[in-house]
């Protein structure tokens, strides 16, 4: 089947969805360009702004072949595909920018490393950037402030046998001003090589795959990494969107050039990452108002159900001006990988809509709305905004937003601890009607500590909160201990696209011992982690020194239940400990723990 019938019978099997969309796409980047063009046209600021390669290399290695001119056609073909991408979408030729010698070959800034090969690994991305910094330096670069490119010649590849492997850094991050990218290099890496269906190499991650293929991962990885450094998230293509490919931000770095080869659609730009990179400095040629703050407010937000979609409205004000608004409807699990988007561009009040019934059926999920502000900021990666929301969808596909209801609620008393207002939170808790919400508010405005142990109480009540009562000894890896809420901006005990009543904060590594001498017999609960936290943690619960419950790795948007028995043991530990990757972002929660004098 030729790629042209492939197309066709792709966009007719979207049915009418498909073609609404592009109407809809080409209206909201008419109206996001009519903005972006007033305001930078007003006073203008213009500026060129670069991506700045480095080529670096361990301390016994020579970087390889023809490494100029190969990565010269190889960056060529990616700002092509961005500006390709841009240009279908109607923002015209944007793309970002390269540096040239006279010879018009990139500008590569080579650097070799301070040790030999066998000390790096995937791991080393830090170090080989710090081993960078003096060189940028002394070109007049600041890495802090522009976005970098580093090739790490930490590939080895068999020319005669067809084998490859890699140990190279291999992840990037970045916003509007300023990113990193960590990818390989080795020889065989060349555009020219997207087309080749032979011949067969092994690819140590990969399998035995086809050149072009291996081609198509790794130069698709570099346009999908430096989709990191310049902001985007990630996210995966609608179901309407599938007729064009694989979104890049998504598994697109994987499809980049199959086309090429007739293996398939290839990869695209979604019009949420277009949207964003229309006012990125190097896509817009202009730096006016880059280094300024940018704030946001959404008056009059609703999120409600239609059928199985969801929808939002509201008023966005910003400032600098908010051109687009951009949704991620994310579903548990997966990372963001999955996440879908859905975009719109506020009237000249402010006013904005948009909806999406591309949602995972039995999942939980979180709905981030982003503004897009005209000097190109838009917040960061994926889990930096303030404007995030938890939704559930049922087997069926109908959406529960209870808890975007129950956050709602709490908005009052929220705002008012936001402004450590406390008078007025406690004011507003006492008058809020629904039960979970009214518990919830009364627990992040009461200030009294707990008196009792749990060897001490001597209420009535057969089953207690375990926040209820007092620890012999509190301890977590980063900030202080919090019972009933969560350290920071948003208090809340939200994890996995729940909102919970009572719990533990404990930052990795964290220890909560309790003393409980033998009068309780069942400690109940879940563990997770912190909505907005990315980490990965193990949780662990010991009693009198010896282990009984611990949880498997657990990562962001993922609960673990735990029901264990306590009878006869005297002192009680929860432990939460980081994993492999570090204690970073190692929010845990101990979710609703209870104490029960009868076992179930």
């Amino acid at each position: 089947m030729n790629r042209l019938l492939l197309v066709s019978l792709l966009i007719i099997s979207s049915q009418r969805v498909f073609a609404v969309d592009l109407i809809n796409e080409t209206d909201q980047v008419k109206a996001a360009t009519k903005i972006l063009d007033a305001w930078h046209d007003d006073q203008p600021e213009r500026g060129d702004r670069f991506l700045h390669i480095v080529c670096w290399t361990p301390s016994d290695r020579e970087l390889p072949t023809d490494y100029q001119p190969r990565l010269t056609r190889m960056m060529e073909h990616i700002r092509g595909f961005y500006a390709r991408e841009m240009e279908r979408l109607g923002f015209g030729d944007r793309s970002f920018n390269l540096k040239y010698d006279d010879q018009k070959q990139l500008i590569l800034h080579t650097i070799r490393g301070k040790h030999d090969t066998n000390h790096y690994a995937v791991q080393s991305g830090s170090e080989i950037r710090n081993e960078c910094l003096p060189t940028l330096e002394q070109a007049g670069i600041d890495a802090r402030q522009e976005t970098i490119l580093i090739f790490c010649n930490l590939a080895t590849w068999d020319a005669e046998q067809r084998r490859f492997t890699h140990k190279s850094p291999y992840y990037a991050g970045g916003s509007f001003r300023g990113g990193t990218a960590w990818q390989l290099d080795s020889p065989e890496l060349d555009s020219k090589n997207l087309i080749l269906k032979q011949p067969i190499i092994r690819d140590g991650q990969y399998g035995r795959i086809s050149l072009g293929k291996h081609n198509s991962i790794f130069i698709g990885g570099v346009a999908h990494e430096l989709g990191h450094a310049l902001g985007l998230p990630h996210c995966r293509a609608r179901p309407d969107e599938a007729a064009r490919g694989t979104a890049l931000m998504g598994s697109g770095n994987r499809t980049y050039g199959d086309e090429l080869r007739e293996e398939g659609l290839g990869s695209f730009l979604t019009l949420a990452h277009a949207l964003r990179l229309a006012s990125h400095p190097q896509f817009s040629g202009s730096i006016k108002a880059m280094n300024d703050r940018a704030t946001a407010t959404i008056d009059d937000l609703s999120i409600t159900s239609e059928g199985k979609s969801i929808h939002v409205s509201g008023v966005i004000k910003g400032e600098p001006p908010v051109y687009a608004v951009v949704a991620y409807f994310d579903p548990e699990g997966g990372g963001d990988y999955d996440s879908t988007t859905a975009t719109a561009v506020p009237d000249s009040a402010g006013r904005f809509e948009l909806s999406s019934d591309a949602l995972r059926r039995g999942k939980r999920g979180e709905l981030r709305l982003f503004p897009l502000h005209v000097n190109g900021s838009a917040a960061g990666q994926m889990s930096r905004t303030k404007f995030r929301y938890p939704y559930g969808i049922s087997d069926d596909g109908m959406p529960d937003l209870s808890a975007i209801q129950l956050r709602f609620d709490l908005a009052p008393v929220l705002d008012a601890l936001a402004r450590n207002d406390q008078q007025a939170a406690t004011r507003l808790a006492k008058s809020i009607t629904s039960k979970k919400a009214a518990s919830i508010a009364q627990h992040l405005t009461q200030r009294a500590s707990p008196t009792q142990t749990p060897a001490e109480y001597d209420g009535g009540l057969s089953k207690v909160p375990l926040t209820s009562l007092k620890p012999e000894s509190s301890e977590v890896g980063w900030g202080r201990t919090a019972f009933d809420r969560v350290p920071g901006q948003s208090p809340l005990l939200e994890s996995a696209g729940e909102i919970f009543e009572t719990g533990i904060y404990a930052h990795a590594s964290a220890r909560h011992v309790y003393r409980v001498d033998k009068k309780w017999k069942q400690l109940t609960g879940k563990v997770g982690l912190a909505a907005g936290h990315g980490g990965t943690v193990e949780f662990e619960i010991t009693g009198d020194g010896k282990r009984l419950w611990k949880s498997r790795v657990l990562k962001a948007g993922t609960l673990a239940e735990f029901n264990v028995e306590i009878e006869g043991v005297v002192k009680l530990e929860l432990l939460t400990h980081p994993t492999d990757d570090g204690p970073a972002s190692d929010w845990g929660l101990w979710l609703e723990p209870t104490l029960s004098k009868q076992a179930n």
